[in-house]
């Protein structure tokens, strides 16, 4: 089940004793040896195998149909490969290689090239800026704390919940948001600007220890603490609030130095920001141990004081907090502001106006009813809401529907793609169960999407045509150990059955020759048969025209 694929193990993880920081847990011999299995797992095919080969060797003759059957072999090979190739990056490798390197030697590169100012150069940078802003990663406004959760879960299940390239885009937006070109005017602030730069935790965690040694109010030296240090929440809440207390005395600074020179007003966003960063954590904290009005107030007040940092999505945290009040009516009056055209959109938008719709009609709804007297209007109006929201993000609805086991959710997310998928439904999932009957109209209704956009990737119905990157941004964003959901589904080329039919019945044909030579003889020979001319119809048809040749001249036989 999704919840217990998700929530479950996180709550495990939550539960379980923390061991020591900075140490690796000893795990138990099942899970080293379930561990081994699964990473041996393709090695033990492999040699198997080898092995059933090597037996059958004899009774089929394999050293002679090898030495005989080259040819069906390397076509072999290749239609594997061409299959392991698709299956792994979504295209066919030889169409590829057809596309990129033959195609220019045959001529297609006369007309690619055009002019810089011509209408098709133009449509193609457009086309490319387009693709370029759907491929955009975003960061995920209720990721988790890494000591707290994502670290606890590999301790309790020896999986990584977090990628490289995740972490990577987090060091960077650190780098973005906790560093300025002022740095060097305090020696803590040099120091935290290396350790933001580190890869290997516990070499960051020794630089923020290094950082409080040379100035006891660092604020960034808290965080990175809290986020990476502390294996509780309450433990996290403990630094945030130290980290809180020393931000908010260098953003009053700040401000009073923000006019003096450029370098002070870089330096006075960079406090902004890590004052920002410091009270949304703090008020996730509150809503992860249960004091939600806390945490909505500490929202509402980032909203109101800080209006232009909309980017990081602080009202999608304040939905998720009113959705577990059950605060309804505040929930569409922040949807009422920020599910607006101009703005952009995220799951959680369209499938909270969708739920908040579904509410009204969910608790009667009933298939067999509406299909003898028809949808009524607010019926309407929520499979709309559904079809809407399915259109924007399709992978959402299989996570809901527990179709698809839940993973911890990503630091990063892609729009529309599977790792947003995951993110929204782990910690939305108990609003739409709490709401009787909503996830029974989510199943009714929400593959009637698929009817009204039967070419999702050319052509959109309330959106823009899905972006065709999001396979590969979501392979690079969620472990290996999660099977990414992909839409539309992709169906194997015409090429790819052509030559696995062809090297299958290549081979085959050669095997059963080498082996029942006779047979096959004889087989090919009646086959031959079928398509050579008869003999005697061919004498006959010569008699019969020379018959006629003989008349037309009126020459006689006799």
């Amino acid at each position: 089940m999704a919840d217990g694929g998700g929530s479950g193990e996180a709550a495990a993880a939550r539960a379980s004793p923390a061991p020591v920081p900075g140490l690796n847990p000893t795990l138990g011999w099942k899970e080293r040896l379930r561990a081994g299995l699964a990473g041996t797992g393709a090695s033990v095919w492999f040699v198997a195998g080898l092995g059933l080969l090597y037996a059958l060797r004899i009774p089929l003759r394999l050293c002679e149909n090898l030495a005989a059957g080259t040819s069906s072999l390397i076509s072999g090979l290749i239609f594997v490969f061409e299959w392991w190739y698709f299956h792994k990056h979504g295209t066919s490798f030889i169409e590829q290689v057809s596309v990129s390197h033959l195609q220019p030697l045959m001529g297609g590169t006369e007309s690619s090239i055009s002019e810089p100012g011509s209408p098709s150069r133009n449509r193609e940078s457009e086309t490319s800026r387009q693709n370029l802003s759907e491929c955009k990663v975003w960061r995920n406004p209720l990721n988790l704390f890494r000591g707290a959760e994502y670290r606890r879960y590999t301790w309790v299940t020896g999986k990584e919940p977090l990628t490289y390239y995740d972490m990577n885009l987090s060091a960077q937006d650190h780098q973005t948001f906790f560093t300025c070109d002022t740095d060097f005017l305090r020696p803590s602030d040099t120091v935290m600007q290396k350790a933001w730069r580190e890869r290997n935790p516990p070499a960051r965690i020794k630089a923020a220890y290094q950082a409080l040694e040379l100035n006891n109010d660092c604020a960034t030296a808290y965080v990175l603490l809290a986020e990476e240090e502390a294996t509780t929440i309450v433990d996290a809440e403990k630094l945030f609030k130290q980290a809180l207390k020393a931000g908010e005395t260098i953003y009053r600074q700040s401000q009073q130095c923000q006019h003096q020179s450029p370098q002070h007003e870089a330096q006075l966003r960079r406090d902004t920001n890590v004052l920002v960063y410091i009270k949304r954590r703090l008020a996730m904290c509150a809503r992860k141990l249960g004091r939600i009005r806390e945490a909505v107030k500490i929202m509402r007040d980032l909203m109101k004081e800080f209006p232009p940092l909309t980017m990081l999505n602080i009202h999608e945290n304040l939905l998720e907090s009113l959705l577990e009040l059950q605060a309804y009516a505040d929930v569409q009056a922040v949807l009422a502001k920020y599910d607006d055209i101009s703005l952009p959109k995220s799951a959680a938008i369209c499938y909270t106006a969708a739920l908040l719709k579904t509410r009204t009609v969910s608790e009667k709804f009933s298939p067999e009813t509406a299909s003898r007297r028809g949808l009524s209007t607010a019926e309407i109006n929520a499979v709309e809401a559904i079809h809407r929201a399915v259109e924007f993000n399709p992978h959402v609805p299989k996570y809901l529907l527990e179709m698809k086991s839940l993973i911890l959710p990503p630091e990063h997310i892609l729009k529309r793609g599977d790792s947003e998928a995951i993110a929204y439904a782990f910690f939305h999932l108990q609003h739409w169960k709490r709401i009787e009957g909503a996830l029974n109209l989510l199943q009714c209704t929400w593959e009637g999407t698929f009817r009204m956009i039967p070419h999702p990737l050319e052509k959109g119905h309330l959106f823009y045509p899905y972006p065709s990157c999001t396979e590969m941004a979501d392979r690079e964003l969620l472990p290996t150990f999660h099977h990414v959901s992909v839409y539309p589904k992709k169906e194997l080329p015409l090429f790819i059955h052509f030559t696995a039919g062809f090297c299958s019945s290549t081979a085959m044909i050669a095997i059963l020759t080498h082996q029942f030579p006779e047979i096959m003889g004889i087989f090919a020979k009646a086959v031959l048969g079928l398509w050579r001319p008869q003999p005697w119809a061919s004498s006959g048809f010569e008699e019969n025209t020379q018959d006629l040749k003989s008349e037309d001249l009126g020459l006689s036989s006799g």
